[in-house]
Formats: C-alpha cells, structure tokens, sequence
C-alpha cells in the first residue's frame, strides 16, 4: 500500500521555523524526484520545491527561495522542508508528493500568524 504522511505543520509567529517531514512507504522512493507542493487559503495548489532522486539538485519557486530548504534521505524513505523566516503568505496546507503527481500525501496544516 501507497503511503506519504506529511508531519510537522502547527502554529508559528511571523519570522518562526517550521520542519517538515513526509515518511514514504509501498513505492521505489529513491526512484522518484520529490515535491513540496502548498494551497493557501481560496487558491490553486502550487508546487515549491523539488528535490532530485539523488539530491544533486533542488529547485524552489520565487516565492521560498532563500526561505526553505528541501531535503531527502533515501535511507529512512522521507523528504523534508526546512521553512525559516515563515510569513503569513506561507500560510496553507502542505503537501508531498512524487514529482510526476503519481502519489501524493493528505498534507499537513501551517498556520503562521501573531
């Protein structure tokens, strides 16, 4: 059985970190680029960062680069998002997923707000 559980989401102040995790199961993770993909309140899902198979390279939509940090370890099957200088627009439910969409989690919540 197909398994990503995104954990870590919570409640933040303005300027706060967060670490996410995504633990993957019943799938070839080390085979799969991975994804972060995030939907704020009344919007389109949007992806934010990917990671290669291998880690050689990630890649971050303007809007968190120099923010968040995408990592993997292929050993333990999880993907992580390291999320410094947290805004309110960060705001949404957080998703990971195999880059091509194929399998996706159920997300986790950020709320970042005073």
């Amino acid at each position: 059985q197909v398994q990503l559980v995104e954990s870590g989401g919570g409640l933040v102040q303005p300027g706060g970190s967060l670490r996410l995790s995504c633990t993957a199961s019943g799938f070839a993770f080390s085979s799969y680029a991975m994804t972060w993909s995030r939907q704020a309140p009344g919007k389109e899902r949007e992806p934010i960062a990917r990671i290669t198979r291998g880690s050689l390279a990630m890649d971050y939509s303007d809007s968190v680069r120099g923010r968040f940090t995408i990592s993997r370890d292929n050993a333990k099957n999880m993907v992580y998002l390291q999320m410094n200088s947290l805004k309110p627009d960060d705001t949404g439910v957080y998703y990971c997923s195999t880059d091509d969409y194929k399998y996706m989690g159920q997300g986790t919540r950020v709320t970042v707000s005073s």
